[in-house]
């Protein structure tokens, strides 16, 4: 027990509206992955796929060519994106909460371009230098990499931002252009000596994309997920507290310094692993939580789950999106959030300057 009253922290109960906004993002989740996995070149109905994956494969609901196209092509991408948006959006969150701050998120603040260059090293130096670590850790060496990074990045920018238990906003957002130029730089050099194969790569890669989602993918980046979307949610009383400033939270018995350090690994396990399998998907971690507070406040018992299951559907629908608006091509995903997360972002600065009324 903590002492402390989250209904006292925040002006206006919201708890009950929390419950079901959270009940109705999970029925949406629901139908959105059912959409995506019923949208495209394939004469599946969205009752014939239901029934298939109730009956299984001994259900003649699909014929054979439509059972692969689901099988192997679309589900991994649909739980591939669910996972990757439910990190995004959750880490998101999560830094917005250590930070004080709505602003923070890992695509503005250079975790992802940290966690990107971890990711690159292993891409173009994994067969050559890395061979080794290659040989030892297979599949999971990428996703490990690019945790790495974001570690690093995130770490070097709480140091950078935070003075004596205050994060600046302004200083938040220089290191974080910073450390993102500093990542682009060597991000920039490795790709200069990479080959033709690993430039296509690391093209497509830089975009955004779940095109190349199987469940080998899954496998490898899947339980890194997973173990930092199950460890958010310890952290919402925490944050709360946090909400109240460090010295508060620390009165109320909270440990405050290894509190953030576990925020910091949930983050950069999260962020690393999903940028490692999809490449650069912005703004997610942005538009998600700060939608979801104008609706049902910033108590982040509710705000983390709620957060998770939005952010899953956003990034299922936009992948869907991506795959059908210029088919038989591919828009890169990342082009999508950025269409839409760029002038939100805008409209946020705007509503915190008083240019714009809510």
């Amino acid at each position: 027990m903590t002492g402390i009253d989250e209904r006292a922290v925040f002006a206006g109960d919201r708890s009950v509206r929390a419950k079901a906004v959270i009940v109705f993002l999970a029925i949406m989740l629901a139908g959105v992955m059912l959409f995506s996995l019923t949208s495209g070149a394939s004469n599946a109905s969205a009752l014939s796929v239901l029934r298939e994956l109730w009956a299984g494969a001994g259900d003649d609901a699909l014929s054979a060519r439509d059972r692969i196209i689901i099988y192997d092509i679309r589900l991994p991408r649909v739980i591939l994106g669910a996972l990757i948006g439910a990190a995004l959006a959750v880490s998101g969150a999560v830094m917005q909460g250590l930070f004080r701050n709505p602003l923070a998120d890992p695509g503005l603040v250079g975790v992802s371009a940290g966690a990107g260059l971890g990711a690159i090293v292993v891409i173009v130096l994994g067969g050559t230098m890395l061979q080794p670590l290659t040989a030892l850790l297979g599949i999971y060496l990428l996703p490990l990499a690019a945790f790495g990074g974001g570690l690093a990045t995130t770490l070097l920018l709480y140091r950078v931002a935070t003075r004596r238990g205050q994060t600046s906003i302004a200083t938040m957002l220089l290191a974080g252009i910073a450390l993102g130029a500093i990542a682009g730089a060597f991000s920039g050099l490795l790709t200069y000596i990479a080959d033709d194969r690993q430039l296509r790569d690391l093209t497509f890669w830089g975009l955004g994309s779940l095109a190349g989602a199987t469940w080998m993918k899954i496998a490898s980046a899947g339980p890194i997920i997973a173990l930092a979307l199950v460890a958010a949610p310890f952290l919402a009383r925490s944050l709360n507290a946090l909400a109240l400033g460090e010295a508060t939270a620390g009165h109320l018995g909270i440990p405050v310094q290894r509190m953030k350090n576990v925020a910091i690994v949930t983050v950069a396990a999260a962020v690393g692993a999903s940028v490692a399998v999809s490449g650069g998907i912005g703004f997610v971690g942005i538009v998600v939580p700060h939608v979801l507070r104008l609706s049902i406040g910033p108590d982040n018992r509710y705000l983390l789950p709620a957060s998770a299951l939005l952010g899953a559907s956003l990034l299922i629908l936009a992948d869907a999106v991506s795959r059908t608006i210029v088919a038989p091509a591919e828009l890169p995903i990342g082009i999508i959030t950025a269409a839409v997360g760029g002038p939100f972002f805008l409209w946020i600065l705007l509503r915190k300057r008083g240019i714009v009324d809510l």
